[in-house]
C-alpha cells in the first residue's frame, strides 16, 4: 500500500503555520471596513447549493493560481494582487492550503478564514444565494482524521 511522504494532514498543519488565519469575527470586522477581497475557492456546485459569504467570489480552487497571476493565458484581472485577499472553502482544509500558495506566489496580504463557510452559517451571518436553512456541508470544520487503525 502507497504511503505518502507527508499525508494531508501534515501539509495543512505545516502550513497554517506560514500562513495569517482570521477568525470569524476578525472577517466580519474585515468585512465591515470594506478593504477586503474574499475569495470562495469552493466547487460551484457547493457554492450554488449552500450559498455564499456576502460580497465574496468565485475563484474555484483548480484555477485560484491561473486566474491570479498576470503571466497566465488564464489571467482574468478581478483580483486585484495589491489588496487583502482572505480565502475561505467549506471548513478550512483547502483554503489552508490556498493561501499558502498565494503568499509562496508573492501575494503580499492573504490570509485564510480559519473555519469556513460552515462556520460562518453556524454562526447565524449572512448568506447570500441560498435558502436559509441550506444545510452545511457535511464535516465542519476541517481537522485531520484519526489514522487509520488496521492490522
Amino acid at each position: 500500500m502507497f504511503t505518502p511522504k507527508k499525508t494531508i494532514g501534515q501539509l495543512v498543519a505545516e502550513a497554517k503555520t506560514r500562513i495569517e488565519n482570521v477568525t470569524t469575527e476578525d472577517l466580519k470586522k474585515e468585512l465591515e471596513k470594506g478593504a477586503v477581497q474574499v475569495l470562495d475557492i469552493r466547487d460551484i456546485r457547493e457554492r450554488q447549493k449552500l450559498g455564499w459569504i456576502p460580497g465574496s467570489m468565485h475563484v474555484p480552487r483548480g484555477m485560484l493560481e491561473f486566474w491570479l497571476d498576470p503571466t497566465s493565458p488564464y489571467h482574468n484581472g478581478r483580483v486585484d494582487p495589491e489588496k487583502r485577499i482572505v480565502i475561505y472553502c467549506a471548513g478550512g482544509g483547502r483554503s489552508v492550503l490556498a493561501t499558502d500558495v498565494l503568499r509562496e506566489m508573492g501575494f503580499p496580504d492573504v490570509a485564510n478564514y480559519e473555519t469556513g463557510f460552515n462556520s460562518w452559517k453556524a454562526a447565524g451571518l449572512p448568506i447570500e444565494g441560498a435558502p436559509a436553512d441550506a444545510p452545511t456541508e457535511a464535516g465542519g470544520t476541517w481537522k485531520a482524521p484519526a489514522k487509520d487503525e488496521r492490522a
